[in-house]
């Protein structure tokens, strides 16, 4: 029966515990306490022959013959931490270099065939790796480095083909330096898919800095019994130079051509970099003292790659912390901290090295250079706001995350943002073009491999030629020290805020209690006038019915300006106390058909002169509002509409409705006189006319009710004009007031 190809097979195989080693020696499992052999595999000719009975017999009666050395020092040598070299043994002319460590209680030992010509000691092959740290005081490119290493350890090993093989933040692999023969084919500049190394053996990697395979046809040794006697469990073979080799990997280096394999992990920060690996067409050993010499090259590899990150990082770092405090600076002096980062624009810039940023709050966004427009910004910042918020986002592949972001890829590709609120909108986001790359992979690396039909286990690729690959909707990677830089930068805008708050609080405390003062006032005022104007007009008009046959035309003239400035002054002190009242009033919000609620407003209002307006009324939502409130902002922006529009001989009044980011905006127009956009700051004050009381009746107190109303529904007045070509007036109303 045929089983489906396991893609996580290699991702979950538990190669730390093969349960056999390389065959080319032996390994034995040894109680500590007791020195008795629990566990052993023996693949080496000459030691089976040697050793007549392995299992349960003590291991110092099956080292003796091959040391003159007592055997209780040699084994206090292993170390709990890592493998070390323990002695050289003789067995009747076959030499074996011990190496142990140990695990669990136990003392692992390894005895690895060393042949005659090899270096028994390091000061042998110490002249490369003195060679090379004399390359590495002169050297100041990573890639000069880099070929040096390969230079030495190519000579080292006499192996056909040793690279530098690097790992990027995907953890695919690119040859970045490289030294070969003509026995193999040269990989430099070819890529290598994650799932050639998976995750496990880049564990290894870390752990246990060298691996040797020396042919990838062996036949394995078995370890017996399985299990430790004592543990109950394998063997772990992590720290083992021995240890056997998933059969995957070898056939993966069957069909690469490579019948022997050696690599160095290179770290830093204890994370792997990247790997020496090295290659022979045939079946090869790389003895056990190259091996180190080796080792100490790849460490020094990897403390210089980390020293030369480590300053260049520190450059760029200082660099930006130069750009941070011209940006603070321009911040604190600022009366609010967008002005201050739009003061500096090309800085904003510069501290994450983006083409394009924007300054996000609420509805306003502010945006500089190369942007992916207003309302694409709207779209992102929408899509940040509905994931779970975070102080900081960042992507180099924004179309993978975010549907539709391929239409702006060559402005907003990569996207950096941080949030300076956790309660609204307000971000600082940073943009990156798509740059697109051709990436050449030694082999198809999204290629399907073949299933076993019995087993369902994946076999490795067969081929490894150069296959390209176009990589788009992708910028240019975050550096990490840009993305350290934008949240320091999140953090000083934070202080910034909380600290303007905190004085803004502090003085709208003081101006609520003024206001409320101002408003008991106006409203006691309004109303105790209220009566005198009445009475005014009242006996005005009284003492015109009673004497009016003994009043001159002057006397009449007086007498009706009298009662005409009563009654104005009266609508005045009316307007004032319902604009008091609009401050102090609760909402009381329900379901508003704005449709209905504009007919009801219109049927109302009285248009002088028995005019004809065409009134063009779009389609309008059901809001959630304070329907008295409303009305009454509807009412005077639609009576300004007629006001301004009396001599046109054809009047058109429009309302309609659209939906914008966040909000929905209502407009009122009207083709009348409108009005001169240098004043427009002046329309929503209290008192304030663009037009002289002859002209136009009203007292300066509608639009500014309207204004108030809005507010106190968390939406935002504005208007636009044009004299002799009519006026628009604003209110938007936030969504969630949509019903």
């Amino acid at each position: 029966m045929a089983h489906p190809a396991n893609l996580s097979a290699c991702e979950d195989e538990p190669i730390h515990i093969p349960g056999s080693i390389q065959p080319h020696g032996a390994l034995l499992v040894v109680d500590s306490a007791t020195g008795t052999v629990l566990q052993a595999a023996v693949g080496d000719a000459a030691l089976r022959q040697h050793w007549k009975r392995v299992e349960g017999a003590p291991v110092a009666r099956l080292l003796a013959e091959g040391t003159s050395r007592p055997i209780d020092d040699l084994l206090a040598l292993a170390p709990d931490d890592g493998s070390a070299h323990l002695a050289l043994l003789n067995f009747d002319g076959a030499r074996f270099q011990l190496v142990g460590h140990r695990r669990d209680d136990c003392l692992v030992l390894e005895l690895e065939r060393a042949d005659e010509d090899e270096p028994v000691s390091l000061d042998a092959v110490y002249p490369h790796v003195r060679r090379f740290l004399e390359t590495v005081q002169h050297a100041h490119a990573i890639d000069d480095l880099l070929q040096a290493a390969v230079e030495e350890i190519y000579g080292l090993t006499r192996l056909d083909r040793v690279l530098v093989y690097r790992f990027d933040a995907d953890w695919n692999g690119e040859v970045i330096a490289e030294r070969t023969n003509d026995r193999l084919p040269s990989y430099l500049g070819l890529h290598f898919p994650a799932s050639d190394i998976p995750a496990q053996a880049r564990d290894l990697y870390t752990r246990n800095r060298l691996r040797l395979i020396a042919d990838a046809n062996y036949t394995p040794a078995v370890i017996t019994p399985p299990h430790n006697p004592r543990t109950g469990r394998p063997v772990d073979l992590t720290a083992a130079v021995l240890r056997s080799v998933s059969p995957v990997h070898l056939e993966y280096m069957r069909n690469m051509g490579t019948m022997a394999s050696f690599s160095i992990s290179l770290l830093r920060e204890e994370r792997l970099w990247g790997l020496i690996s090295c290659h022979h067409r045939d079946p090869a050993r790389v003895p056990y003292h190259v091996r180190t010499a080796c080792d100490f090259i790849g460490q020094i590899l990897s403390m210089q790659l980390a020293a030369k990150d480590a300053q260049a990082r520190m450059e760029h770092r200082h660099a930006l912390r130069a750009v941070q405090s011209r940006l603070l600076a321009r911040m604190a002096g600022a009366d609010h901290f967008v002005k201050g980062l739009l003061d500096g624009d090309q800085d904003l810039l510069s501290l994450a090295n983006a083409s394009g940023a924007a300054i996000v709050t609420g509805s306003e966004i502010e945006a500089i250079g190369e942007h992916p427009g207003i309302d694409a910004i709207h779209s992102i910042v929408h899509w940040l706001s509905r994931q779970r918020r975070e102080d900081l986002f960042v992507t180099d592949r924004l179309a993978k995350v975010l549907p539709g972001a391929e239409h702006f890829k060559d402005t907003a590709s990569g996207v950096l943002a941080i949030s300076i609120s956790q309660l609204h909108d307000r971000y600082v986001l940073w943009f990156r073009p798509e740059i697109t790359r051709t990436i050449t992979w030694g082999g198809e690396p999204g290629k399907l491999q073949a299933a076993n039909p019995d087993s369902g286990r994946l076999h490795p690729r067969k081929s490894f030629a150069a296959w390209n690959e176009i990589v788009r909707l992708r910028s240019k990677p975050w550096d990490q020290v840009e993305i350290d830089a934008t949240a320091e930068l999140r953090t000083a805008i934070v202080d910034i805020v909380l600290r303007k708050a905190e004085e803004t609080a502090a003085l709208s405390e003081r101006l609520t209690s003024i206001n409320k003062e101002l408003e008991a006032f106006s409203y006691s005022v309004s109303h105790d006038l209220r009566a005198p104007f009445r009475h005014i007009v009242g006996y005005a008009q009284l003492l015109k019915k009673h004497e009016g046959e003994r009043l001159t035309e002057r006397g009449d003239r007086y007498i009706a300006t009298i009662v005409e400035s009563a009654i104005a002054a009266g609508q005045l002190v009316d307007d004032l106390l319902s604009f008091s009242q609009m401050g102090r009033a609760t909402l009381h919000e329900v379901a508003v058909d704005m449709k209905g609620l504009v007919e009801s407003v219109r049927a109302s209002l009285q248009v002088e002169g028995g005019r004809e307006i065409t009134w063009r009324i779009g389609a309008l939502p059901v809001v959630r509002g304070d329907p008295m409130m409303l009305r009454l902002a509807l009412q005077n922006l639609m009576d300004n509409a007629i006001k301004f529009t009396r001599d046109r001989p054809d009047p058109v009044i429009s309302i309609a409705a659209r939906r914008e980011p966040g909000e929905i905006v209502f407009t009122v127009a009207d083709n009348g006189i409108g009005f001169d956009m240098a004043y427009v700051g002046k329309l929503f004050g209290v008192f304030q006319r663009l037009h002289r009381p002859e002209e136009f009746q009203g007292t300066g107190i509608g639009l500014a009710n309207v204004r108030r109303i809005i507010e106190r529904h968390r939406g935002r007045t504005w208007a636009e004009g044009k004299l002799g070509e009519g006026a628009q007036f604003h209110f938007s109303l936030p969504i969630d007031n949509e019903d």
